[in-house]
């Protein structure tokens, strides 16, 4: 059996996870195992996933709980390094005046009040206070396709985290055409998508502009073939307009080739 299984089914306090969640918090967080880390869950309810957490990290972690509800301070417990604030998560001064208190964490873990306005802005609020090689865990992503946690299916999270990944491919020394506002790829290396979770890789160290590199080998000057693949459905149109003399057709084929591509592949797409 799973470690954190065999750990949750045996806690005192109550607490609550997908089945599937386990194998995916071992994949992610097995790294951060005994080491001197800051970890923070919000989202605490009654109170066993805190002891989880320190018993997974180890005796070296600091573990902080948050949660909304004030009876929840009840857990705290100085002596084991287990630490409760109250707050709303929703709430941008909260997250300020958190880290002003606590400066810089390693792993963040998402299991609040899943809704898409309390992912959004705990996603925005955090990540610049993320340490490299950090993490920020979001539990229950399942909810973007609930009506009840969204103020609107367009803006849910999961949509949110669609814009992310192409904020994160605008890194590059080209001109793709893409600005945010709300510009993450500064923080986020990369992101990891599993069932109802998103991990939110932190290396500030890795997120520099990506730049075209070449090598002192010899060029042998071969054809760059890099369209031609993409011409398999039109071969038989390209050779009829190629026959025709003293027009040149490369923008209709081009545009030819690119609608009959769109409708082979739109349908991997609804």
């Amino acid at each position: 059996m799973n470690e954190l299984k065999k750990n949750f089914e045996e806690l005192k306090d109550s607490s609550m996870k997908w089945e599937k969640y386990f194998s995916v918090y071992e994949k992610v967080l097995n790294k951060y195992k005994d080491k001197k880390i800051t970890f923070v869950e919000i989202g605490i309810l009654n109170g066993g996933s805190l002891n989880l957490w320190k018993n997974y990290f180890g005796k070296n972690s600091k573990i902080i709980g948050i949660d909304i509800n004030p009876e929840c301070k009840k857990f705290e417990n100085i002596n084991e390094n287990i630490h409760v604030h109250i707050g709303n998560q929703s709430d941008v001064n909260f997250w300020r005046s958190f880290f002003e208190i606590q400066g810089n964490i390693d792993v963040l873990l998402d299991d609040g009040g899943h809704t898409n306005l309390d992912q959004i802005i705990t996603i925005t609020e955090t990540v610049k206070n993320i340490n490299n090689g950090g993490l920020i865990v979001v539990e229950d992503t399942h909810t973007s396709y609930i009506d009840a946690y969204n103020s609107s299916s367009k803006f849910s999270f999961i949509n949110f985290t669609k814009k992310i990944i192409d904020n994160i491919n605008s890194n590059i020394n080209l001109d793709l055409g893409l600005e945010f506002k709300y510009d993450l790829k500064n923080y986020i290396y990369s992101i990891e998508f599993f069932e109802s979770v998103v991990c939110f890789n932190i290396d500030k160290s890795k997120t520099y502009k990506n730049n075209i590199v070449t090598n002192k080998g010899v060029d042998h000057k071969i054809e760059n073939l890099t369209w031609k693949g993409n011409e398999i459905f039109i071969k038989k149109i390209k050779i009829l307009l190629e026959k025709i003399p003293f027009l040149r057709f490369n923008k209709l084929i081009r545009r030819i080739k690119n609608r009959t591509n769109n409708n082979y592949i739109k349908d991997f797409f609804k």
